[in-house]
């Protein structure tokens, strides 16, 4: 079958690529980078900045740090944490001033301050798959591991290892991402369906056919992503695969990523998966599928939950949150997915003050707190995911939205959150993924196989 790139100018795979690698929270709540994010962000913007886009916090005689970020609410988080920190630490004082640049200019300016050896501000964020660019040659960022030390026995490790190499950590995490299902618990319910009976994949596909037959078709059971990646990392986490190695080399050709094409292809050949609307569930037209009852359930990170709020508010009590399904009962339920690194440059003259209040505003337990009750992100320190007061309160918008509460989930799944690494092939891996093989095989039926071979081929050229 000839490979088609489906209509796709520069700007059109950036966007593919951007909402691939990204999603870390919330488009236009909570910071990310979900597919439709860079019509805003996109590296081409100006890189003027608007007045409201600096603002200082803290008082003029504490310590002066600058702080970049390419997401405002993240500002926001940082300035509540900063006037906790001021108040809990008044020999330490500090005054920020945060910039929000738009995504690419702000990852293009730190570049070139790494490269100049001047510039860089103290401290900054960096979105996960931007983070392999910075990890090249000589790191041009403090060594973190001595400042997670305190927390790094309660903290999720495969989250800490993203954002570091050659066993050295640099970047501080916001969330873990761990993907789980979203299920249409009343829409299943009317068609005689219990999604708590699905453990695998088989039992999901069954499900699936008890749903078309159940409501004439005009349910399906699911969507099928050719715009996004998430469904191929969910398969490598449970096969305990990646698709590079600790070299960073690239091979998709491995079952992780077949098994799960295969498995769609068959799903849409029996009339129980579509391909997804928008290329992936996080885009505008994947909010309407969800919220019109169309599709019944699918994989997601449980910053997802966001999006619930934000575009399906009428859909509040209907859904539930579970562990995704496996090939086998006993493999991994899940894999972390999305996220920023924020990380203290070598070029700051406050070292370890810097890092000090980053740890503080990133993995203490009032910043986790703050990052869960505000963010809505699941907190990589599992201290929090114990403490029911926080955890159900019914009050929380999140724990009020769905049927099921996100931390039993989390804390049913802790030690099986797989990690998949984003390395400089990434982006590669994801452009022949997203605009090849997906497209050609769920929506033309395209061999499996023969379209993988040929996209190592492409990467191959590329390593």
């Amino acid at each position: 079958m000839k490979r088609c790139f489906k209509i796709a100018t520069v700007v059109g795979a950036a966007s593919i690529l951007f909402g691939a690698l990204t999603a870390c929270g919330g488009a236009k709540d909570s910071g990310s980078t979900a597919a439709t994010a860079p019509k805003k962000e996109k590296a081409t913007e100006s890189t003027e900045i608007k007045a409201d886009a600096i603002s200082t916090v803290g008082p003029a005689t504490g310590t002066h740090l600058e702080l970049w970020t390419f997401v405002e609410l993240h500002s926001q988080h940082y300035a509540a944490m900063l006037e906790q920190w001021n108040k809990d630490h008044p020999d330490k004082q500090i005054q920020i001033t945060f910039t929000t640049y738009p995504y690419g200019d702000m990852h293009n300016k730190l570049i070139m301050a790494n490269q100049t050896g001047t510039g860089a501000p103290d401290i900054c964020d960096i979105e996960i798959g931007q983070f392999p660019n910075f990890m090249l040659g000589n790191v041009q960022f403090v060594e973190m591991d001595k400042y997670i030390e305190p927390y790094k026995d309660n903290v999720v490790q495969s989250r800490l290892d993203i954002y570091g190499t050659n066993g050295k950590h640099y970047g501080i995490p916001f969330h873990v991402g761990a993907t789980v299902m979203y299920y249409n618990d009343e829409l299943l319910s009317k068609y005689g369906i219990d999604y708590k009976t699905i453990k695998t994949w088989d039992d999901f596909e069954k499900a699936g056919l008890k749903l078309k037959e159940a409501s004439g078709g005009t349910v399906m059971m699911t969507g099928a992503d050719t715009g996004g990646t998430d469904w191929l990392w969910l398969s490598m986490a449970e096969n305990k695969q990646d698709w590079t190695d600790a070299n960073g080399k690239a091979n998709v050709c491995i079952n992780g990523v077949s098994d799960m094409i295969k498995m769609q292809q068959r799903w849409i050949e029996e009339g129980i998966a579509t391909p997804t609307a928008g290329g992936q569930i996080d885009t505008e037209a994947g909010y309407a599928n969800v919220g019109d009852g169309k599709i019944a359930a699918f994989p997601k990170a449980l910053w997802y939950m966001s999006r619930f709020l934000n575009y399906i508010p009428d859909q509040a009590g209907k859904w539930a949150i579970a562990p995704c399904p496996v090939y086998k009962e006993g493999q991994p339920r899940s894999v972390g997915i999305g996220g920023t690194g924020t990380v203290v440059s070598l070029q700051s003259k406050n070292q370890e003050l810097a890092a000090e209040f980053l740890v503080y505003a990133k993995l203490s337990l009032d910043g986790e707190k703050r990052i869960w009750e505000v963010l809505g992100f699941d907190p990589v320190n599992t201290d929090l995911w114990q403490d029911k007061a926080i955890t159900h309160d019914s009050a929380n918008k999140y724990v009020a939205y769905f049927r099921t509460n996100p931390f039993d989930v989390l804390n049913e799944i802790k030690d099986e959150i797989g990690g998949i690494k984003c390395v400089p092939i990434s982006s590669t891996i994801n452009e022949q993924l997203n605009l090849n093989v997906l497209n050609n095989c769920l929506e033309s039926a395209a061999d499996v196989d023969e379209e993988l071979k040929a996209a190592q081929a492409e990467i191959d050229i590329e390593q």
